[in-house]
């Protein structure tokens, strides 16, 4: 049975839209409630862009209810969150007790230096948001950033619009997310957005370091579990022409224990036609208890299937968390260590926590991340794990090594002001005349010098270090607009030559979403 496109979107709007469901969607970034594993819990911030803030940071005069679910109740990894009591940003343009309709202006202004090429880059973004719950049970949340800019780099996740050879380009970013929640048990969401499936500042099952994509979502909670499928819409250029592909994923999240998660994850990439078939969304794709692989098997497919584990545990203030990603593999390959190519995993572990000293809070993160080469990729672009030619996992693709750490600081009342350090460190293998080395997923497999003896940073070897210092001060609350002022440096040393950068920034933003440009 076959389904196009356009049916499938349609059914998802149709769901969104018939009844408004209420649900805690968070804001851009993902606010969330944190906090230990017991016991009544604050309003903090998932992203360490916007730092940690308390409730009474924001506007709404009705202040958020402290989650007190048992812990083994509580499922933090996919964001944004949801079935959360979320507090209120913007301006409200509606009087009425249970029908809010908010205004959230976005405002995304910067000038940057670059020393090593005596250029100044720019971005000039505004936007807004209207965040509404016109019902009872109803959540909607439409707009985006419109950002004319001459940079690239200072623009990470936004879809350009005009042509590549442009000094000055048109970029948007769409932020539009609907809900459906019916009961306690199940939600439905739809939107053009991004999503995130992790505890760590990457992640290698799904991030929001790419661009926005079209997609619905369904969840359901229940027991110790919540369980999540996603259908994605994405694109690629290809050939000379935007040609579509589709995603469906999986993820299960598990409480075994109050402080013990366990996450499993499975996703297939597959294109709707090819020279041979017009197949559209494969029905077989749409069930969401399906295994994946031996779906693909008995089809007779060439789809890109990868699987995925989670592991969590979380100790009053500290949380230790892990990833597995496994694209293919041979275990007797790898008990050989013979260096084959088709070994293609990733593996992620950290640290984080916070830190209450006196007046103030520290929030920091120590984080390990590798990915081997050739994993993610396949044999055309439109069975890769990318959209829109970026990665929908690990910025970097593959074929990488990287340790990471972060730093927060902001006083517990009346934190207007915020300290950030960001350091990262790690190799990288870049590709080489003509020859594929497993660093860009977008390069087919087949143009590989070897079978065996492939390696983390094969090729062009590259050793980096990135920093970011950020100093920013909260000017207008209700949206969570900040004055900043950074400075990054990167250093590079490739084949004998260094390369240091020294990139000074200021300007004003909303922090409403990760701004990362940190890889």
């Amino acid at each position: 049975m076959i389904i196009n496109r356009n049916s499938l979107v349609f059914l998802f709007v149709f769901l969104v839209l018939s009844v408004w469901g209420q649900t805690d969607l968070g804001y851009l970034n993902g606010v969330y409630i944190y906090g230990p594993t017991s016991g009544k819990c604050a309003v903090y911030n998932s992203s360490t862009d916007s730092s940690r803030i308390e409730k009474t940071a924001h506007s709404s005069k009705k202040e958020a209810k402290p989650f007190t679910d048992p812990a083994y109740k509580r499922h933090y990894d996919i964001r944004p969150s949801i079935r959360l009591n979320n507090v209120k940003l913007g301006f409200a343009l509606s009087k009425h007790p249970n029908k809010t309709i908010n205004l959230i202006p976005l405002v995304d202004l910067g000038v940057q230096y670059n020393a090593s090429l005596n250029q100044l880059n720019h971005r000039n973004g505004l936007g807004f948001l209207l965040e509404s719950r016109p019902v009872k049970k109803g959540y909607v949340r439409i707009g985006g950033l419109v950002n004319f800019s001459n940079a690239e780099s200072l623009n990470p996740g936004s879809i350009n619009l005009t042509d590549i050879e442009a000094s000055q380009k048109l970029w948007v970013m769409p932020m539009t997310r609907l809900a459906y929640t019916p009961n306690e048990v199940f939600c439905f969401q739809a939107g053009y957005d991004r999503n995130f499936i992790g505890s760590g500042r990457r992640s290698l099952f799904l991030s929001d370091y790419g661009k926005p994509m079209p997609f619905g979502q369904i969840r359901a909670k229940f027991w110790h579990m919540e369980y999540s499928v996603n259908y994605q819409f994405l694109s690629e250029n290809y050939n000379g022409q935007r040609q579509s592909k589709y995603i469906t994923s999986h993820y299960l999240s598990w409480n075994i224990l109050p402080w013990l998660n366990f996450g499993v994850f499975e996703a297939v990439v597959f294109q709707p036609k090819d020279t041979l078939l017009n197949r559209g969304y494969d029905v077989e794709y749409l069930n969401p208890f399906v295994l994946f692989r031996p779906q693909e098997y008995s089809m007779g497919s060439s789809d890109n299937v990868i699987i995925g584990a989670a592991l969590k545990a979380t100790f009053k203030n500290l949380t230790i968390y892990s990833q597995l990603v496994l694209d293919e593999f041979l275990l007797s390959e790898i008990r050989a260590r013979s260096g084959w190519w088709a070994n293609k995993f990733g593996v992620q572990v950290g640290a984080k926590g916070v830190v209450s000293a006196g007046e103030c809070f520290f929030d920091y993160r120590i984080e390990g991340n590798l990915v081997r080469p050739y994993t993610f990729s396949h044999l055309t672009p439109l069975q890769v794990y990318g959209n829109m030619g970026s990665p929908l996992a690990h910025p970097y693709g593959s074929n990488f090594a990287e340790v990471l750490t972060e730093l927060n600081w902001v006083k517990k009342k009346n934190g207007k002001l915020k300290l950030k350090f960001f350091a990262s460190y790690g190799i990288r293998g870049y590709n080489w005349d003509g020859i594929n080395f497993g660093s860009d997923i977008y390069q087919s497999y087949i143009n590989r010098p070897n079978d065996f003896g492939n390696f983390i940073g094969q090729g062009v070897k590259q050793t980096f270090f990135r920093t970011n210092t950020r100093a920013s001060y909260l000017l207008i609350e209700n949206g969570r607009i900040h004055a900043f002022a950074e400075l990054q440096t990167q250093y590079l040393y490739t084949n004998g030559f260094h390369d240091w950068r020294f990139l000074p920034m200021i300007g004003l933003r909303s922090y409403l979403w990760n701004d990362y440009r940190n890889y």
